[in-house]
């Protein structure tokens, strides 16, 4: 049974048998409709609705080898429209990547490599977890630049070792969410030729018709964008126009390329085109109607034609085929030109370069105070000289972050791919969806940039740094009332909270220039989830005792000649100080107080109980400070100052004065709390986490 005759005119292999090509999509209904009914739950329509596009993008469009996922110069795939999971599982099966009949049948059970969203972490196969509208074609936009800026940096003459495409599957919905215009306007802006999304226009959304509430002309908006466009009318049956129209985008080299394929939703089910089949079953009888309709025995579930498992089967040897010449091309590329061909080599391991960490700034007692923001400056121009994968830029906020240093001078823009730092424009949402595009990508180490209080725009993209694992780097200034004037709309109260409560991700809020130093060492080497390095714009002095090395410990003693004392103070950044301070108004008063520079609650969190019970020796009473909210701190201490209402637009200085965080304030407090135990032993703050 052969799926091929041998005509030019379609592709660079063969023209598809129509009749084969219609059995196998056939095929991916059947089983999308087998999947979701055995699950009871999901989302059959877009699935068979998109069958087509995914049988014309695996079979002859895209390059890829099952039996390694992980192949750099595989093309990129990203379904946007996450809830249509079952028909990536579908074709991943099919094409003979890690993923069995029974995966298909476990769909959306416990501990099933088949979860109701894709999941990067979980399934192989899966570029990036998609599921909440219009990350995944952000995503997408991270992908196509992380594969411009290698192509631009390691290609030579005859040796395209980086050279593949991303293509995104998306739906109405992920064209609607906010985060999805920010990423398409840049991707526009840059140029990114190698970016295709097929946009599965089937005209339904949860609520009903698209005429509820999206009316507008995405091609034009494209257009408008600074994309290429076209339109494929017959999306559920015109193999041969989404193939040719693939090939128009792909020979669209300097934008990026939207192509508008109208389907009916569900096709082949009774309730086709109608919301009904967007996220339910479509009932046993209905499945059996399917089946019946497209030739297969309605009695039979989760059957595979043996010509469309032979047809799928020979493409996971041609794939396999494609990566050795891959590899063939890639030794003759290191050969040639070594030092690059081990840099790529060290950058897929993930591994960071030798020495890398070895003249990062060192501060001492006396040196001039600067804002952490300005510490995090001097740290950069040392580490994006000498980590190239520390690739990143700002949110339009670079004179006050200061994240471009001399070592990252040139802009990446089209035209320029081997520029070094991404100017995002005001677009913070679809900056951080970027990163973890190019986080995802793999041979990164991304970082985004901006005010703290601006995280607020771009928690959606946050929470998928962190579940799905990406190391993304987020250089966060201004973080408090002590940026002063601005007020309460720019003066972050709730965020640190907020973060400290997402699981999978280190926060980390630096004291001085040493504790900046550190943290960077704790961004680079945290491989498996995001981190935030939390700045100042207001100076910090650098603190007696304060040291990279106890960053890592995530809260450390500054003064641990002080043997026996009377209570510890601890604060976060700017407030180590404020501690500090306070703890030398209370010796001036017979009263003894240890210090604890407290950076970072996740690496606190993660150490022994000895060194725990060493940091906050059990008894004593503890008192918090942090230009922040309290909520969480008390975990910690027994005595919290921190902010319980919004900030205000006054000087810093004068704004810490008048919510009462001074060194004053804390040693009066601290007078109080121990006034408070009268001599008795403070209770244990020892929590037991079930």
């Amino acid at each position: 049974f052969f799926f091929f005759v041998p005509v030019v005119a379609m592709s660079k292999r063969a023209k598809l048998d129509m009749e084969a090509a219609t059995k196998c999509i056939n095929t991916i209904r059947v089983l999308a409709a087998d999947v979701v009914q055995k699950a009871n739950s999901g989302h059959p329509g877009a699935p068979m609705g998109c069958a087509p596009m995914a049988h014309v993008l695996w079979s002859e469009v895209m390059n890829y080898n099952p039996s390694n996922p992980n192949w750099i110069g595989r093309d990129r795939f990203v379904l946007s429209n996450g809830h249509g999971c079952a028909l990536q599982y579908i074709m991943l099966h099919l094409t003979g990547y890690d993923l069995s009949m029974d995966d298909l049948k476990n769909f959306r059970q416990l501990n099933s490599k088949t979860p109701g969203h894709p999941e990067n972490t979980l399934t192989p196969g899966i570029e990036v977890s998609t599921g909440p509208l219009g990350q995944g074609i952000s995503n997408a936009v991270g992908l196509a630049i992380a594969e411009a800026h290698l192509a631009a940096t390691f290609n030579k003459e005859g040796f395209n070792v980086v050279d593949n495409y991303t293509y995104v599957i998306c739906g109405d919905g992920c064209l609607q969410e906010g985060v999805s215009s920010e990423a398409s306007a840049l991707a526009g802006h840059l140029g990114l030729g190698k970016l295709i999304v097929l946009y599965d226009d089937n005209q339904i959304q949860i609520d009903g018709s698209t005429e509820l509430a999206f009316t507008e002309d995405v091609l034009k908006r494209y257009e408008a964008y600074g994309w290429h466009t076209s339109a494929v009318d017959k999306g559920d049956s015109d193999i041969e126009g989404l193939y040719k129209a693939i090939q128009e985008a792909k020979a669209v080299t300097d934008k990026p390329s939207i192509i508008k394929v109208k389907t009916v939703i569900g096709f082949g089910a009774t309730k086709q085109g109608t919301h009904s089949v967007h996220g339910s079953p479509l009932g046993p009888d209905d499945v059996k109607k399917v089946k019946k309709q497209f030739g297969f025995n309605p009695d039979e579930s989760f059957a595979v034609p043996p010509e469309v498992a032979a047809h799928y089967a020979q493409l996971k040897e041609e794939g396999m085929a494609k990566e050795k010449a891959w590899n063939d091309l890639f030794d003759k590329y290191c050969a040639k030109f070594p030092k690059e061909g081990k840099q790529l080599q060290r950058r897929q391991l993930g591994a960071l370069p030798d020495g890398w960490d070895q003249d990062l700034p060192v501060y001492k007692v006396g040196d001039k105070a600067m804002a952490t923001r300005q510490y995090s400056q001097k740290c950069l121009e040392k580490l994006v000289a000498n980590v190239p994968e520390f690739f990143g830029g700002c949110a339009d906020l670079t004179p006050s972050t200061l994240t471009k240093v001399a070592a990252n001078e040139k802009d990446f823009q089209k035209g320029a791919y081997d520029g070094n730092y991404l100017r995002f424009g005001v677009r913070e949402h679809g900056m951080v969806a970027v990163c973890n595009g190019i986080a995802a990508y793999g041979m990164f180490i991304p970082f985004a940039s901006t005010f703290l209080n601006f995280t607020g725009y771009a928690m959606g993209a946050v929470r998928l740094s962190a579940l799905s694992h990406l190391q993304v780097v987020f250089i966060m200034t201004h973080d408090s009332i002590g940026l002063g004037e601005d007020g309460p709309t720019h003066q972050p109260v709730e965020t640190l909270a907020s973060l400290r409560a997402t699981p999978n991700t280190r926060v980390l809020r630096p004291a001085d220039g040493n504790e900046v130093t550190g943290a960077y060492c704790s961004a680079l080497t945290n491989k498996h989830g995001p981190t935030f390095l939390v700045l100042t714009r207001q100076g910090c002095p650098v603190l007696k005792g304060s040291s990279a090395e106890g960053v890592a410990r995530g809260a450390y003693v500054l003064n641990p000649d002080i043997v026996k004392f009377d209570v510890v103070l601890t604060g976060s950044g700017s407030e180590a100080g404020v501690a500090a301070e306070a703890a030398e108004i209370l010796a001036s008063k017979g009263v003894s107080a240890r210090v604890v520079s407290f950076p970072s609650w996740e690496l606190f969190d993660a150490q022994p109980g000895d060194y725990k019970e060493s940091v906050f020796p059990t008894g004593v009473p503890v008192l918090s400070i942090e230009a922040a909210a309290i909520t969480g701190w008390g975990k910690y201490s027994h005595g919290q100052m921190g902010m319980k209402t919004f900030g205000v637009s006054a000087p810093g200085g004068d704004a810490f004065k008048h919510f009462g965080l001074t060194a004053e304030n804390m040693a009066a407090n601290a007078q109080k709390l121990i006034a408070h135990f009268g001599g008795k032993p403070a209770p244990s703050l020892e929590h037991i986490v079930f």
